[in-house]
């Protein structure tokens, strides 16, 4: 278990209102002593429940609005089959 100091929990939203919900801890790749060792683990994924709890106990909460554009269709050209 990680302290409120060495864990954060993200919450990403999009414009058709998903949200997405994830959590990252700090690790080090040296030494604690060493503070360019350290970084935040690859982000994984929790339940919602989980999120406002953690927020209701005091952790950190990173809260990320992501407005890219929708992913654009391409239409495949139809083959015809030829046996």
């Amino acid at each position: 278990m990680h302290s409120k100091q060495t864990v954060k929990y993200i919450c990403k939203t999009y414009p058709s209102g998903n949200q997405y919900f994830y959590k990252s801890e700090l690790i080090t790749h040296d030494s604690w002593n060493n503070i360019q060792s350290l970084s935040w683990s690859t982000p994984r994924p929790i339940s919602k429940r989980t999120f406002q709890k953690r927020e209701k106990e005091g952790y950190k909460i990173e809260e990320n609005f992501i407005n890219q554009r929708p992913a654009q269709v391409l239409a495949f050209p139809k083959i015809l089959n030829k046996s």
